[in-house]
């Protein structure tokens, strides 16, 4: 469980079924097992997306991983769960099930953020609704136990990586437990599971019981309460929540000389021994031994059920622990038993990640959904994953607790290649490639300039409050890669749809004149998510400065190359942290800056998230937690939600009614009327607002009452500026 040089993936022997060579799909049937001459699968993948064989779906990676490590895969997709029928298809695996939900977390995917039944599933044919069940891995892991009692059942992905310990669940608002009792899985691969993945097949296959498992990185089981490894300790976690370590103040009159003589040794008695003093070198690696084998307890279930203190400062302990060059391993009790969570896995190499992403998908959807549009699969058959991670660690986002903080690149000859097999090898491509980038779009190749640093810090965000000065901020990686990318015969275009991390490219304007010279197709995506410090500070997000600075760069190169651009700006409602001022300031500078948003995003609790932890227990875990520390102003109503929501939909005659009222109550009725200086105006437009208003006379008539003027500003109202 230390954090030792890891093995490389493709260091294994490789297991004795390689003779049966490369897949052109994965099988999803027994036929397709006779075709490949397969009598059995060595590892069954179960998700809940369709097939699509790209490494942009985690069954796909994986399942191409463990194939080019020499074992035969077989992919069960959305499976009928009201039975067991359906999981036996391929026959029990002779080593395990791998289960998942899919690509999203089954509850965000099916649900809104009103906690609305979705009407749509991008990652299902033809769209289709309801072809996964809710918490979908727990019922997936049942169903697979009631096929074959006996089969070994390893769960994984985003869904079972959020839910590892107690946790908050929104959709039915109280906290349960650690998503592995309720799915009575054997082990739990939390994060990006290469490296587990591989290990722990290769160990199965050579007969190690998955019981006798305990010492891999990124996993975590069910142990009897009180089990420790030989020679480990256990901690209680408020030890880890303590200020910074505490020097000897020095002494004032010692006296200090540049070279120092020993004096003499003396001769000593027979039974006297010397003791032994340790260099600080020694002390170092001494306290890096025992604290790599100490465990830290955090609150139990049971305790954080009841307790919102403690849920926040098991939240905030969880987090601080994730760092993989210094985690250490956490444990809960669950009642009786114990969920035992390993340190995080280890970030791959480059030449890794090439590996990964070079197998042989056959890069489209499995032959069985025949013609059907699966939207998900158009969203990425163009676009180019060029690394993993991110050290932004805005509380919102999941991306940080599942991937981790340490970016994870590919080699610009990799991504290069990736991009000739699309020109090469999809059908449709017309020589523009969608997206380069990954959960941001300008973090390639980035990190902490020391190691040594970067292995023993306990930071929760690497560019809040401020870019770290040990965060090296180099595009010139990124820039180069544009360029080579562009350079390809046959490609026309590349677009930069990922998120891009704003306060970082100001670094370089260099690449915000790349970015918006090449790589914008009239309008960029980012997010602000707010403009108060309020509600900035508790979700770890740059200032408005930083969004006033690029958007004069990016206006400025836009307009050198003759281009007309535009930033579609991204704002989340009802954050914790956010008060209905923030709201009405922000809805102000909307409309001072001449945007109206056709689409936002109502704050959704995830599990495990920083910000959840503000939802449910009204603290901060940013900071250390007591019963006296800071409290958070926390939107739950529906009433208000909406009301935030309508904020930043100022322009929608749906909502103007609802913000009257909120303007009058705020004592800021003088934002009601039909200037320009007004936020919404006094009236009401007929079958808008849930009202029907009697149109005035004419001789009375607001300009914005006339049906035709009306009509004209709806149609801006979709527009955004």
């Amino acid at each position: 469980m230390n954090a030792a040089a890891p093995r490389q993936l493709t260091s294994y022997r490789k297991f004795w079924a390689q003779r049966f060579g490369n897949a052109p799909f994965l099988p999803m049937s027994r036929a397709e097992m006779d075709t490949l001459g397969w009598d059995s699968c060595d590892v069954i993948l179960v998700t809940g997306d369709a097939y699509i064989d790209h490494p942009s779906f985690g069954m796909a990676l994986v399942g191409r991983l463990l194939e080019a490590q020499g074992f035969r895969v077989g992919i069960i997709s959305q499976p009928d769960w009201q039975s067991a029928d359906d999981f036996a298809r391929l026959g029990k695996p002779n080593l395990y099930f791998g289960v998942t939900a899919g690509n999203m977390d089954s509850m965000v995917n099916r649900y809104t953020a009103d906690r609305k039944i979705r009407s749509d599933d991008a990652y299902t044919p033809n769209a289709a609704a309801n072809k996964r069940p809710d918490r979908a891995v727990i019922v997936y892991a049942q169903r697979c136990r009631e096929a074959f009692p006996d089969a070994t059942v390893v769960i994984g992905s985003i869904e079972a990586s959020l839910r590892r310990i107690a946790h908050y669940d929104y959709w039915s608002d109280k906290v349960r437990r650690s998503i592995l009792p309720d799915s009575k899985a054997d082990l739990l691969v939390f994060g990006n599971a290469e490296r587990a993945i591989v290990d722990l097949t290769h160990r199965l296959s050579k007969g190690e019981p998955i019981s006798n498992i305990r010492d891999l990185r990124g996993t975590a089981f069910m142990a009897p309460h009180g089990w420790r490894p030989d020679g480990w300790a256990e901690a209680d976690s408020t030890t880890v929540d303590t200020p910074g370590a505490i020097n000897a103040h020095p002494d004032p009159y010692a006296v200090k000389t540049k070279n120092p003589v020993a004096p003499p040794a003396a001769a000593l008695p027979a039974n006297v021994h010397p003791i032994k003093i340790q260099t600080r070198a020694e002390h170092l690696a001494a306290r890096h031994e025992i604290r790599a084998r100490t465990v830290i307890r955090l609150p139990s279930y049971e305790q954080v059920t009841k307790d919102p203190v403690l849920y926040a400062h098991a939240s905030r302990t969880f987090h601080l622990e994730s760092n993989p060059g210094n985690a250490r391993a956490l444990v809960q009790a669950h009642g009786e038993r114990d969920v035992w969570l390993n340190p995080p896995p280890l970030p791959l190499s480059t030449p890794e990640m090439d590996h990964v992403y070079g197998l042989p998908y056959a890069r489209a959807p499995h032959p069985a959904y025949k013609d059907a549009r699966i939207p998900a699969w158009e969203m990425i058959r163009y676009s180019v994953n060029i690394m993993r991670g991110c050290f932004g660690g805005c509380t919102f986002c999941s991306i940080t607790e599942h991937e981790g903080r340490i970016i994870q690149s590919r080699s610009e000859e990799s991504v290069l290649r990736e991009i000739e097999e699309i020109r090469d090898r999809t059908p449709g491509f017309t020589g523009v490639i969608s997206d380069v980038g990954g959960p941001t779009a300008n973090m390639y190749r980035m990190a902490c300039k020391d190691p040594k640093i970067e292995s023993s810090c306990r930071r929760l965000s690497c560019v809040f409050p401020d870019v770290c000065d040990n965060l090296g901020t180099d595009h010139a990686p990124l820039i180069n890669l544009y360029r080579k990318a562009r350079a390809l015969p046959g490609i026309k275009k590349i677009f930069v749809a990922s998120g891009l991390r704003y306060d970082l490219a100001v670094r370089s304007p260099e690449y915000v004149k790349e970015l918006a010279t090449h790589h914008v197709g009239g309008y960029l995506k980012i997010a602000p998510e707010h403009i108060e410090e309020g509600p900035l500070s508790k979700m770890m997000k740059p200032g408005v400065g930083s969004y006033d600075k690029f958007k004069e760069m990016f206006d400025r190169f836009s307009k050198e190359a003759g281009k007309e651009q535009y930033l579609i700006p991204y704002f989340i409602a009802a954050h914790p942290g956010t008060t209905d001022e923030d709201m009405l300031a922000l809805a102000l500078w909307l409309k001072n800056n001449g945007f109206r948003l056709d689409q936002v995003q109502t704050f959704l609790p995830t599990p495990l998230a920083l910000a959840t932890a503000m939802y449910h227990t009204d603290k901060n875990p940013l900071r250390k937690v007591t019963a006296t520390s800071e409290t958070v102003k926390i939107v739950r109503g529906g009433r208000q939600r909406r009301l935030h929501k309508a904020f930043l939909r100022y322009h929608d005659a749906e909502n103007w009614p609802l913000l009257r009222e909120a303007l009058n109550r705020m004592g800021r009725a003088d934002l009601i009327g039909n200037g320009k200086r007004h936020l919404v105006p006094a009236f009401q437009p007929a079958g808008t607002g849930g009202t029907v208003r009697t149109q005035p006379t004419r001789k009375f008539e607001p300009p914005l009452a006339r049906p035709a003027v009306y009509r004209k500003i709806a149609a801006k109202a979709k527009r955004v500026r």
